[in-house]
């Protein structure tokens, strides 16, 4: 009987939302982005900023795995919530080496190839379990070994950088991100289910709040060594403030709309929407949340440190970059998962993208608090814009009780079918 109970596997079904497990196993991941952001604040150079980006690159893949596992059945019942726990703590040993990750200290295990086995073990169980939940359903047993197989390959290469650390270390990883991706891309999404679409978009929204919640983590850790000051205040209330206007981009209207769509697509196609506009394109708006950071956590060091910076100095290099950058692709990717989700483009967060970009080589020679309130303004701005110029479809979207009728007609015109528009 107790056998039984831990195989035993819970479908879910269309209302299903985030369990609790799913949840906790969040928790890793924010312990795994905080390290990330740390190996960059250490290293911020071109490199540097590289690295973190494959492993950024790796930690998402893991855990959009997990997302889809968990849509497939319930993360908290039998075999699925052992497979969630061993994920847990087999990442969490993962992210403990993320620092030593690309540079060994001397001393203990060697931490390139702990990294690599752990995170090995996550995507492999993912997989086991998967098919396992999968039971009888053939076309996505046969999209597993498919998908399985690049991802196979990715891991074989990971723990062979692992071992043979750098530089063929760095060259290696980027192959298997490369592998990972373009293998699961081209794989296609033929026999992948997605029994609850609520479920999905709140895990995509869940894992960006705890990519924001890595950036409040980063201007406390940019002052926590130093005295309270003025600067120290303006410089966190103007990335308090960056880190408001993210969460109101996604979250006042887009979150409602993609969850809409993913509804009322046809089933046949929602998989591969699922796919592009969550697993893929959320990636360029979760990933550069976490470079943000790197940006906030340096201009708080430099307001809040006066032995090391004075208050006029600037905020150059790598760290600007991945502030303004960041913030840069992060609306990009705002962009293109709109244009995947309802057809249409979204000028105004396009032509803030550009401007932060244009604004770059002046904010080089800014002091570097004011380098972050040209961000945190421009941002404002955008909201403030957006809040009054669409106050309308803003309501409707947010009250109406059938939005994705009147997003449709809105956006694409009378008589417009967000849904068939995927059937096409």
């Amino acid at each position: 009987m107790a056998r039984a109970a831990i195989m035993w596997v819970r479908p879910t079904e269309s209302t299903h939302r985030v369990t609790t497990l799913e949840l906790f196993f969040d928790l890793v991941f924010v312990f795994a982005f905080t390290q990330v952001t740390r190996q960059m604040t250490d290293d911020p150079t071109v490199v540097g900023a590289a690295r973190g980006l494959v492993l950024m690159a790796l930690l998402w893949g893991a855990w959009s795995a997990y997302a889809w596992l968990g849509n497939q059945a319930r993360a908290d019942e039998g075999v699925v919530r052992v497979a969630f726990v061993g994920a847990m703590f087999a990442m969490f040993v993962a992210a403990l080496t993320i620092p030593e990750s690309f540079a060994d200290l001397p001393g203990g295990l060697y931490a390139p190839l702990v990294f690599a086995v752990c995170y090995t073990a996550v995507r492999l169980g993912h997989l086991v379990c998967h098919f396992v939940a999968a039971g009888g359903d053939a076309g996505e047993r046969r999209q597993l070994l498919l998908t399985g197989a690049p991802i196979t390959v990715a891991c074989a290469l990971l723990v062979v950088g692992g071992a043979l650390g750098p530089p063929r270390q760095t060259v290696l990883w980027t192959l298997a991100v490369v592998v990972s991706y373009g293998g699961v891309w081209f794989s296609g999404t033929a026999g992948w289910r997605l029994p609850s679409p609520g479920h999905f978009a709140d895990r995509h929204g869940l894992i960006l709040i705890v990519a924001l919640g890595e950036s409040l983590i980063a201007i406390g850790t940019g002052v926590a060594t130093q005295p309270i000051s003025v600067p120290v205040v303006v410089g966190s209330v103007l990335g308090f403030s960056v880190a408001v206007s993210l969460w109101w981009l996604y979250f006042d209207v887009v979150a409602h709309v993609a969850e809409g769509v993913l509804h009322r697509v046809p089933e046949a196609e929602r998989a591969a929407l699922a796919r592009t506009s969550y697993s893929y394109l959320h990636f360029l708006i979760v990933v550069p949340v976490i470079f943000i950071a790197v940006g906030l956590e340096k201009v708080l060091e430099h307001a809040s440190d006066a032995t090391a910076h004075e208050l006029a100095e600037p905020l150059t290099g790598v760290p600007l970059v991945c502030l303004y950058a960041g913030v840069a692709v992060h609306l990009l990717g705002h962009i293109a998962f709109r244009r995947r989700e309802v057809g249409a483009w979204n000028a105004e967060r396009g032509v803030a993208a550009v401007l932060l970009l244009l604004l770059l080589p002046v904010a080089w020679r800014l002091p570097a608090l004011a380098s972050l309130g040209v961000v945190a303004a421009l941002l404002a701005a955008l909201v403030s814009y957006e809040l009054l110029h669409f106050w309308q479809f803003r309501d409707r979207v947010r009250h109406s009780p059938d939005p994705l009728a009147d997003i449709a007609q809105l956006i694409c015109g009378p008589g417009a079918d967000l849904g068939r528009r995927h059937r096409r």
